[in-house]
């Protein structure tokens, strides 16, 4: 299976990239500076480019069975990045016939299954207040994604560290079976996971330990 990832230069895309190709997957990744990807390996295939441009998106899609998703903003990044990015992401899978897409965000999205707690809706109000670009092209990008037609999964986490690995984490919902970190690596293992999984198709499942 071939994969196609956004993302990839990111915290959590490092850890999914190294995982990936140590289970046998190709990739074929789109980097804005292919000279950040430390990973050299004959499964490995980069596309220079940016999320933005709907050529450099439909070139990575191309040849690809399923696409994972795990860019987001930094310092500087357009309003809507993450909507018009999975936008172009999926103007390209109809094109190609790809089917499945897993999408990175974070708690701050709300989901029907979700019961949040009092520390939980401190968190979505305060990113209301200090990061709200942020917040609404997430709350956005997921409609994009519900709109599509296509199989989509968004994997949601809390706070991120980089501790080394676990190997075991909960997979629940806001305020339901869940706590406030999850690592990286950890993260990356439950997204890679997905890639051959349908259980969680349609839904936005929270990770943590």
């Amino acid at each position: 299976m071939k994969i196609a990832l956004f993302g990839g230069t990111g915290g959590t895309g490092k850890e999914f990239l190294k995982k990936a190709l140590e289970e046998g997957y190709q990739v074929k990744m789109l980097a804005r500076t292919p000279s950040k990807v430390s990973t050299n390996s004959p499964q490995l295939e980069i596309v220079k480019g940016d999320v933005l441009n709907t050529g450099d998106v439909s070139r990575t899609v191309e040849g690809t069975d399923v696409v994972v998703s795990l860019f987001g903003h930094v310092k500087g990044s357009p309003k809507w990045l993450q909507s018009d990015g999975t936008f172009n992401i999926l103007s390209a899978m109809k094109t190609y016939g790809v089917k499945k897409i897993i999408s990175l965000s974070g708690g701050g999205l709300p989901f029907e299954k979700d019961q949040p707690k009092f520390p939980d809706k401190l968190i979505r109000f305060i990113m209301k207040v200090a990061v709200p670009k942020v917040l609404n092209d997430a709350v956005r990008h997921a409609e994009v994604l519900k709109e599509s037609g296509q199989k989509w999964v968004i994997v949601r986490g809390p706070r991120l560290t980089d501790e080394p690995e676990k190997g075991s984490y909960r997979v629940g919902w806001v305020g339901v079976n869940a706590s406030t970190s999850i690592g990286r690596a950890d993260l990356a293992d439950f997204i890679l996971t997905q890639v051959g999984s349908d259980e969680y198709i349609h839904q936005m499942p929270f990770v943590s330990y």
